[in-house]
Order: C-alpha cells, then sequence, then structure tokens
C-alpha cells in the first residue's frame, strides 16, 4: 500500500487546477499537492492516480512519490474561498497527495527538448492508460531539475466510469494528434518492445494492491475491493499487447 501521512497544515490551494487540489504539510514533514475525494469524480479519479501514477513509476517514468493524506475536514477553517472550505467539508478521511516538486516548471515544447525515444515512451504509456489530457493545451508535463516529470493522471482509464462497457471502450484507438510530445518524432515501435513485455498480471496485480480499500468499497456489482482490483487490471493487461497499433495522428 502506499505510504500513509496526516495532513497537519493546509498551506494554498492550487488555483490552476480545476478541481482545485491544494498544498498540504504532513506530519512526515513532507510537503504534498492534495488531490482530494470530494473532488470531480471524487475517489475514482484518485484511483486513477494511482494506477497510472505507480504503473508509470514501474516502468521507468518519472513520477512524483505518491501518498494517502489523512485529512481533518476542519484543517481549512481559516480558508477564505467558500468553495474550498466545502471541499474541505467534503473530504474527510483519506486523500492522496503527491509530493510537491519545488521549483518545477510547466514542460513547455518550444523550450525543453525531448528525444524520439522518450516521446515515444510516453506516448506510448498514454495510450495505454488512455490519457485525454496530455495535450500541447495542457500538458500535465512538469520540467525539473533537467527532467521531464509525469503528473495529473486523473482522467485516464475512462473505462472505470461505466464498468459494462469497460473492454469495448478499452479496445478503442488512442488519438495522438494533439499530444504535447508529438512535434518530437516519437518511437513508439522502440517503445513497444521495451514496454510492452513488461506489462504482466503481477505488475499489473502489485500496482492495483496500492488502492486504499477506502476508495473501493461499496461499488456495485463487486462484491470485495479486490474483485475491483482485477477488474482494473483486466483492460490494461490486454491493451498492452496491442495499443501500439491503435495509436493514430503522430504520423
Amino acid at each position: 500500500m502506499l505510504k500513509e501521512a496526516i495532513a497537519t497544515r493546509y498551506i494554498t490551494p492550487l488555483r490552476e487546477g480545476g478541481s482545485l487540489p491544494g498544498l498540504v504539510e504532513a506530519d512526515d514533514r513532507g510537503t504534498y499537492v492534495i488531490k482530494f475525494t470530494g473532488a470531480g469524480q471524487g475517489r475514482k479519479t484518485l484511483v486513477a492516480e494511482v494506477v497510472a501514477g505507480e504503473l508509470a513509476r514501474r516502468l521507468g517514468f518519472r513520477v512524483p512519490r505518491l501518498v494517502t493524506l489523512d485529512l481533518d475536514p476542519d484543517l481549512g477553517l481559516g480558508e477564505p474561498d467558500e468553495r474550498v472550505q466545502e471541499l474541505l467539508k467534503s473530504s474527510g478521511g483519506t486523500n492522496l497527495g503527491m509530493d510537491f516538486l519545488s521549483g518545477a516548471l510547466g514542460f513547455d515544447p518550444l523550450a525543453f527538448p525531448v528525444g524520439p525515444e522518450e516521446a515515444g515512451r510516453i506516448v506510448w504509456f498514454d495510450a495505454l492508460v488512455n490519457n485525454v489530457d496530455r495535450s500541447w493545451r495542457n500538458p500535465n508535463l512538469l520540467w525539473w531539475r533537467g527532467e521531464v516529470w509525469l503528473i495529473d493522471h486523473g482522467a485516464t482509464m475512462i473505462w472505470q466510469h461505466n464498468w459494462p462497457g469497460a473492454e469495448k471502450s478499452a479496445a478503442r484507438p488512442y488519438d495522438a494528434s494533439d499530444h504535447v510530445l508529438k512535434p518530437f518524432a516519437p518511437d513508439v515501435a522502440a517503445a513497444t518492445a521495451e514496454l510492452a513485455p513488461r506489462v504482466t498480471e503481477d505488475l499489473l496485480a502489485e500496482v492495483t494492491a496500492e488502492i486504499p480499500d477506502a476508495w473501493l468499497a461499496g461499488e456495485p456489482g463487486f462484491e470485495s475491493p479486490d474483485d475491483l482490483r482485477r477488474t482494473y487490471a483486466r483492460p490494461l493487461l490486454a491493451r498492452a499487447a496491442v495499443v501500439h497499433e491503435r495509436i493514430e495522428g503522430i504520423k
């Protein structure tokens, strides 16, 4: 499971995020970007963050460390924005934190170089998890200490919002025509050869084990959190073998 920490101080909202993430300090002396169960699609967005983020980490991508953050809803009573106060009140308990990369810059394709190999790996990964939020408009990449870091995976695996249609949804092509790394001639063939064999049943079981039970409990149609974990893994396992054939718009 992800490391657990307790949020001890709410610092400020990060208003550039549509779901109003915030910056907090925790009892482990870490500073984290917190994403709330009470925001947007709620816990399913956080599940997507964990599955995509931890899978990316195991495949060798740079991703900020993820933790669970226990939140006391009274922590932000001094926050003057009523929207933020309501968000905090509705998010008591287990939330998601990611390491705050102090000094990181938003990725600019005109300023930061990315080679075809790395571009291909990121495009392949985004196609695997069906990341619809890595466009030039909103890259969700950071440039930190001279390297590219992947962030914000809440919009991945959209099939989780309709489990009866998940298999059909997961089989759809991936449109990379607006991908922020398209100009860098992504070498998807090399990425496929490297990454596809590494996405195994065992690896996905390890990744989905990181999802807190609290975010899986009570999902209609599933007997247990572990039953739901296996359901998260199946589309990714099937997609890994063929997704390179379904990437459109990069040639």
